[in-house]
């Protein structure tokens, strides 16, 4: 079983949906500091079953939901698929 995409919308700081490919043989992620990499694997993580808001890097659940920036309004619902 290989993981394929990643898609998500609402969660943490991805607030648009985005789809990630994930490539037989990728095995980083790379990017700035603040891109949101971090986030990737928090993902996964919380579909994978993760219910403890500290291993998710928050202070509780609610912090997994997009709660809105300077130009943006927060989002009421975040959701995140993995395709294997």
């Amino acid at each position: 079983m290989h993981l394929m995409t990643i898609k998500l919308a609402g969660f943490k700081s991805f607030v648009d949906p985005t789809m990630l490919h994930v490539h037989a043989h990728m095995t980083g992620v790379v990017g700035p500091n603040g891109c949101g990499k971090s986030n990737i694997i928090d993902a996964v993580r919380w579909v994978m079953g993760e219910s403890t808001a500290t291993r998710l890097r928050g202070d509780a659940l609610v912090d997994v939901i997009f709660s809105g920036s300077v130009s943006r309004k927060p989002v009421g619902q975040a959701t995140v698929e993995l395709i294997v």
